[in-house]
Parts: structure tokens; sequence; C-alpha cells
């Protein structure tokens, strides 16, 4: 077939084909692209009423996992607030997006403790807390480093930790590493790209 025939044929639209190849990109996200990854696939914790949770529960929707501990001075309110402003950023479709909160401080981080600790960004973020074997399996799969800070007083300590997001899509895929005070306005982007490929 020459050039010119070819050409003919697209203005006319007679090779989709073609046309659809060329508009074949990824999305452009904010956050750094895990699409394909090996880790993370999963968790099994118990969430504050005892009940076990994995991704499995919240198929249909984007999930943004955060791991943290509630005497968290800065990092964790943070991520978790902007984690509040993405979903309101949405608009209805905020519902369609889902926070959950794994405690590496399950000695501090009581069922109450986090009950009420996650309630202060929003109804329906889920917090989950498994004993401190299962803490430290779950942080292993998804990378994230986590060590208990002793304080000055005897007794009192900080835990260091990774401060990033792991985003997965609606089919419980992982997709997305947010870093720590990307914002709302970027996560909000990512999660809008997600859920429109869904």
């Amino acid at each position: 077939m020459d050039r010119r025939r070819l050409l003919q044929l697209i203005a006319a639209g007679s090779v989709p084909g073609l046309i659809a190849a060329c508009g074949d990109r990824k999305p452009q996200f904010s956050a750094v692209d895990l699409t394909g990854a090996d880790y993370a696939k999963d968790f099994q914790l118990p969430d504050v009423d005892g009940k076990p949770r994995s991704l499995a529960d919240f198929r249909g929707k984007a999930v943004v996992v955060f791991f943290g501990y509630t005497q968290c001075p800065d990092v964790c309110p943070t991520t978790l607030a902007e984690i509040a402003e993405a979903k309101k950023l949405l608009g209805p479709d905020g519902q369609k997006v889902q926070g959950i909160f794994i405690t590496v401080d399950p000695e501090r981080d009581t069922p109450e403790v986090l009950k009420q600790y996650v309630a202060n960004f929003g109804p329906d973020f889920v917090a989950l807390r498994g004993t401190p074997e299962q803490a430290a399996a779950v942080a292993k799969d998804f990378k994230v480093y986590f060590k208990k800070v002793e304080g000055k007083a005897p007794g009192t300590y900080t835990m260091d930790h990774t401060a990033a997001s792991f985003v997965f899509d609606p089919q419980g895929r992982l997709r997305l590493y947010t870093r720590y005070g990307s914002g709302a306005q970027a996560l909000a982007s990512d999660l809008k790209l997600l859920l429109a490929s869904a």
C-alpha cells in the first residue's frame, strides 16, 4: 500500500488500530509507578474489631496503605490528612478510595486508640493491628522499614518508619509509591487516573 493511500484511509477513519496504537500511552503519575512489582501483594491483618482484613475486602476501590503509629508527631497525621483531603478533592469519586492505616506500634496502639485516631481523618478509614510478629512480616513484605527508638525517659520511645504510601488500583494491584509530602492534589490526580482506568 502506498503512502498516499494509507493517509487517505487514516483520514477516513479506516485504520482505527493504527490510531489507537499511537495513542496508547501509560498514565503519567506524580508518584513512583510500581506497576508490575512483585512485592506488597496483600496483607492479612485484623482491624480494630478483630475482623481479619485483606485487599480483597476493598475490591473495586483504589486503596492507599500507610504504615505508622498514633503517637507520631508529624508524618503520620500529615499523611492521613492528605489522604482525606485527596478524597474530598475527588468529589463523589472519593467514595471509591479507601485509606488504610497499619500500625507499626501494636504495643501502644490498642484497638480503641486506633479507632479514635483514624476517626479524626474520616469515618471510613480502616486501621489494622496485628501482633508485633505480624506487623514485622507485613512491613517486610511491603519493604517498609521501622524501628523502635528509645526515648530519654525510661519506657518512652518513638518509632522510625518509612514515610510513604502504597496505592493499589481497584483490581487490587500495587501501582504507586507516594513519597511523604507529595500533597493532596498530586495524590488526588493519581487516584483519578487509577479510577478512570478501572
